[in-house]
C-alpha cells in the first residue's frame, strides 16, 4: 500500500519549537499536518496557525493518533514515556509512529511497552536547532520496527527538509550523541555558568574579544536561548553522556590543579599526549576547519580588533583530554554532528594543530595569572553540572540553566543573528572537508 500526500496525513504531539518547525516546513511541502499541544495552549496555537494552509491544530493527542498516518512525538524526553502512555493506545490501525528526543532508549522502550502491536516504529532526530536552517544537516531515521517501504515513506516525508539521511540504530544513535553533543554542552553550560559567576559580559572584556572567544560567547549564548529540556533530556537520560560529562569534570579539574601547582612539564606532557590521540600525526598540513578571518568575523563586541591576549584555553584543553580518556576520536562523527559540535571541533583543532599558540597556552596556564579566577569558576561550574547530570535531577537542571539564561537574555536576538552565519560558514567548510 502506497501512501501519498494526497491520502496520507501526518500528526505531530508537541508543538514546541521543533514541533513547530516540522509543521511549517511539511505543510509548505504539502503534507497535511494534524497537530497538537497540551490542552491550555489549543486556542493559542489555532490562532497562531489559523493562516498556515494544510496544519489543523486539535485539543489532544488522542484525535491526532486517530487519525494520522505518520505520528511524530515532538516532547521533552523526560516525558516521552507518560505522554506515548497516554495517547499511544489511540494509534490509528497500521499507522508509523516516531519520535524527536534526543535520546532513544527512553523513547523507544515507550513505544514497545505503549504502542499496540499493529502500528510501526521509525523515530528520527535532526540533528540541529529550530532556528538553523535543516538544508544538508544531518537527519537520523532509525527503522526500529518497521518495513522497508514503511521506512521509504517516512523518508520521502522527511526528504522535504533538504537535510542529508543517515541511517542508525537507536543504540549506535545514543552513542554517537553523547560523544559529539554531552560534553560539547557541558563545556558552553560551564563557561556560561562562571562568567555569571564573575558577573562578566565576556565580550566587553578586551581579554575576551577576537579569534576563539568569539566563538565560545557565540555558542554559549546560543546554547542559553534554547530550552533547557534540549540538553537534559540527553545529559540526564543517556548513560554514556552520563560518563562523559563526568569525565570533561574530571579533565578540567586535573588540569587546572597542574596549572596552579605549576607543574609544567607534566601539564604539557599529558595536553600534547592527547593531541596526538585525537589529532592524527600527518594532518598538520591539512585545511583547519576554522581559519582566523571566520574566527575574527563574528564578534559581539564593538571594541576594535586587536591581538588576542594569551589564554590558558582550559575548556579546550580539557575537551581533548576528556576525548583522549574516554578513546573518542570526533572526525568518526562528522556525518551525523550538530553545527555547534563541528564549531568546537573547529576551534578545538585551530589551537592543537598550531603549535605555537598550544604552546603559548600552555605557558599561560602556569605563568599568566589573568585567566586563573575565570578559569577557577570554571573548574566549579564543570563539577557542578557533572553533579547534577549524575543526580538526575531535572528541576535542579532547570533551575540553574534558565538563572544563567536570564543573566544573558538582552544578547541574545544579536548572538541567534551572528550564530546562525557562523553555523552557515562551518557548515560549508566542513563539507568540503569530509
Amino acid at each position: 500500500m502506497g501512501r501519498t500526500k494526497e491520502d496520507a496525513s501526518i500528526g505531530i504531539i508537541g508543538m514546541g519549537d521543533m514541533g513547530k518547525m516540522y509543521a511549517q516546513r511539511l505543510s509548505d511541502a504539502g503534507w497535511r499536518i494534524n497537530a497538537c499541544d497540551r490542552p491550555e495552549n489549543y486556542e493559542s496555537l489555532q490562532h497562531e496557525f489559523a493562516a498556515q494552509q494544510g496544519v489543523t491544530i486539535f485539543p489532544n493527542g488522542h484525535l491526532v493518533s486517530r487519525i494520522s498516518d505518520f505520528i511524530l512525538y515532538s516532547v521533552e524526553a523526560g516525558v516521552i514515556d507518560r505522554v506515548v502512555a497516554e495517547y499511544g493506545p489511540s494509534t490509528k490501525v497500521g499507522a508509523i509512529v516516531g519520535g524527536q528526543t534526543s535520546c532513544k532508549a527512553p523513547e523507544l522502550a515507550a513505544f514497545e511497552k505503549h504502542l499496540p502491536s499493529d502500528v510501526e516504529i521509525v523515530s528520527c532526530h535532526s540533528l540541529h536547532g529550530p532556528k538553523v536552517n535543516p538544508k544538508g544537516q544531518p537527519l537520523v531515521l532509525i527503522q526500529h520496527r518497521a518495513s522497508d517501504e514503511s521506512l521509504q515513506f517516512v523518508d520521502q516525508i522527511l526528504s522535504s527538509f533538504g537535510s542529508a539521511h543517515v541511517y542508525l540504530t537507536g543504540e549506535l544513535h545514543d552513542r554517537i550523541t553523547a560523544d559529539t553533543q554531552a560534553v560539547t554542552h557541558a563545556a558552553f553550560l560551564s563557561m556560561g555558568t562562571a562568567w555569571q559567576a564573575n558577573e562578566q559580559f565576556p565580550w566587553e572584556i578586551s581579554r575576551w574579544v577576537g579569534g576563539i572567544e568569539n566563538v565560545k560567547i557565540n555558542i554559549t549564548l546560543r546554547i542559553y536561548s534554547n530550552k533547557w529540556h534540549v540538553y537534559a533530556g540527553l545529559a540526564i537520560l543517556n548513560p554514556a553522556a552520563k560518563q562523559q560529562i563526568r569525565q570533561y569534570a574530571e579533565s578540567v579539574t586535573e588540569l587546572y590543579k597542574l596549572m596552579i601547582g605549576g607543574h609544567r612539564e607534566e601539564l604539557k606532557n599529558r595536553v600534547k599526549a592527547a593531541g596526538a590521540s585525537v589529532f592524527k600525526e600527518g594532518t598538520e598540513g591539512q585545511d583547519l576547519l576554522l581559519k582566523d578571518d571566520v574566527l575574527d568575523r563574528f564578534s559581539l563586541s564593538n571594541r576594535s580588533r586587536e591581538k588576542s591576549p594569551p589564554n590558558s584555553h582550559l575548556s579546550l584543553l580539557a575537551i581533548v583530554d576528556c576525548w583522549s580518556k574516554l578513546g573518542i576520536v570526533p572526525y568518526d562523527h562528522m556525518i551525523c554532528s550538530t553545527p555547534l559540535f563541528r564549531l568546537w571541533l573547529g576551534v578545538t583543532e585551530y589551537l592543537f594543530r598550531n603549535p605555537d599558540l598550544l604552546e603559548e597556552a600552555l605557558d599561560t596556564a602556569v605563568d599568566d595569572t589573568t585567566f586563573r579566577s575565570d578559569d577557577l569558576e570554571f573548574t566549579f561550574a564543570a563539577r557542578a553540572w557533572s553533579d547534577c547530570v549524575s543526580f538526575g535531577d531535572f528541576e535542579s537542571y532547570r533551575d540553574r540553566f534558565e538563572r544563567i539564561a536570564r543573566y544573558f537574555a538582552p544578547r541574545f536576538p544579536e548572538a541567534a543573528t551572528l550564530g546562525n552565519e557562523m553555523m552557515k560558514t562551518i557548515l560549508e567548510k566542513t563539507t568540503k572537508n569530509t
